[in-house]
C-alpha cells in the first residue's frame, strides 16, 4: 500500500514532491489561522472600548479580516484540488501494482474486485486527508502552544481553592499539589489531558464499529456480485429468494451499525459542546475581575479550541479511523491472497 507509491521510482517525484508540498500549503493554512485569531482578539478589544476608536479603525479591522479571508479560501481550494490529484495518483500506483500480481494467482479470495476498485480508492483518499490533518494538528500545536501557555498566567482559577479543603491541609494554608504542578499553562494541561480522555472513551465506546464495518464490506460484496452476474444471467442469479436473503444479512448488519454509532454519536457531540464553553467557564472570573478583556476572551478561547482540536485530532475522526481500519484489513487479506 504505501511501498507501490512510496518506494516506486515511476512515483517518486509524485509521492515525496507532492507530500512535501502538502505540508508546506498546510503550514501557509496555519500561519493564517494564527493571525485570524490575532484578528480576532484585536477586534473584540476595540468593540469593547469603543471609545479609544474611531470608525477608521473598525473599517480597517474589516479590511485585515477581508484579506486574511480570502487568502485562507483560495489557499482552501488550491489545497483541497491539489491534494484529490494527489490520492488517485496514490491510487492508480496501487491499483497497478497489486493487478499485476493479481492476474497470477489461480485462487480468489472473497471480493477482490472490489478491494482493487473500491478499497484501494477509500484507502488512498482516507490516508491522504487523515495524514495531512494529523501534520496540520502538529502545526497547529507548534503555532499555538505559545499562545495558550502564556494565556494561561491571566486565568483566575480562585475556584480550585475551593477543592483545596478535600485534598490536604497544611499549617498554614490549604493546598492541592497536583493542581499546583500544572498551575503554569493550566489551559494547555487542560486540553491535553481532556484530549486524551476523550481519546479513551471514544475508543471505548467505538470498540465494537471496526468489525461491524469489516462485516459490513463483506456482506455488501456478496449483495453487488450477485447482482453482477444477474447483468449478464438473470435466469440464474439474483432470483427473489437468493436477492431476499442476501438483503436481508445487509439489512442486519447495517441496523447492529446504527445502533453502535448512534451510542459514539451521542458521546461526539456532546463531547463537542462542552468543550465549546469549557475557555469560558474558566475564563469567566477573570473578566469580571478586571484582569483580562474581551479580545483577550475571545483569542484564547480561539487558541484553546485549537489546541484542544489539534490534541483531539484521532477523537474527532474516529469514525474515518474505524473505517479505514477495516479497508485495511481488506486490503491486508488481499495481499495475503496474491502474496504482495
Amino acid at each position: 500500500m504505501f511501498k507501490a507509491f512510496f518506494g516506486s521510482k515511476k512515483w517518486a517525484i509524485w509521492a515525496w514532491g507532492g507530500g512535501i508540498l502538502v505540508c508546506l500549503l498546510i503550514e501557509v493554512n496555519v500561519m493564517l489561522t494564527v493571525e485570524l485569531v490575532e484578528w480576532r482578539g484585536d477586534f473584540f478589544k476595540m468593540l469593547q472600548d469603543v471609545s479609544s476608536y474611531n470608525l477608521g479603525d473598525f473599517w480597517t479591522g474589516i479590511g485585515k479580516f477581508t484579506k486574511i479571508a480570502l487568502e485562507l479560501v483560495f489557499l482552501g481550494m488550491f489545497s483541497a484540488y491539489f491534494a484529490r490529484i494527489y490520492s488517485f495518483h496514490w491510487r492508480e500506483a496501487i491499483t497497478f501494482a497489486h493487478v499485476r500480481r493479481w492476474r497470477e494467482v489461480e485462487q480468489d479470495i472473497e471480493g477482490s474486485s472490489q478491494r482493487i476498485q473500491e478499497d484501494f480508492m477509500r484507502f488512498a483518499v482516507i490516508v491522504e486527508s487523515l495524514g495531512a490533518q494529523v501534520v496540520k494538528a502538529f502545526l497547529t500545536l507548534i503555532s499555538f502552544l505559545p499562545i495558550l501557555w502564556a494565556a494561561s498566567a491571566d486565568l483566575n482559577l480562585s475556584w480550585l481553592n475551593s477543592i483545596n479543603g478535600l485534598i490536604v491541609r497544611t499549617a498554614d494554608s490549604w493546598q492541592i499539589p497536583f493542581f499546583s504542578v500544572f498551575a503554569e499553562g493550566s489551559m494547555v494541561w487542560l486540553a491535553l489531558f481532556i484530549s486524551i480522555g476523550g481519546l479513551v472513551i471514544s475508543w471505548l465506546v467505538g470498540i465494537k464499529l471496526p468489525i461491524l464495518e469489516y462485516n459490513n464490506q463483506i456482506v455488501e460484496a456478496a449483495f453487488r456480485k450477485e447482482l453482477v452476474f444477474a447483468e449478464d444471467n438473470k435466469l440464474s442469479f439474483a432470483q427473489p429468494p437468493t436477492i431476499i436473503g442476501l438483503f436481508t444479512g445487509l439489512e442486519s448488519n447495517y441496523y447492529r451499525l446504527f445502533r453502535h454509532t448512534a451510542y459514539f454519536d451521542v458521546w461526539i457531540y456532546s463531547f463537542d459542546r462542552v468543550m465549546m464553553i469549557t475557555p469560558y467557564l474558566l475564563m469567566a472570573p477573570g473578566l469580571f475581575a478586571g484582569v483580562i478583556n474581551l479580545g483577550i476572551l475571545i483569542e484564547v478561547s480561539s487558541a484553546f479550541g485549537q489546541v484542544r482540536a489539534s490534541f483531539s485530532v484521532f477523537t474527532s475522526r474516529w469514525t474515518v479511523i474505524t473505517e479505514l481500519r477495516s479497508i485495511f484489513r481488506r486490503i491486508r487479506e488481499f495481499e495475503r491472497n496474491i502474496g504482495y
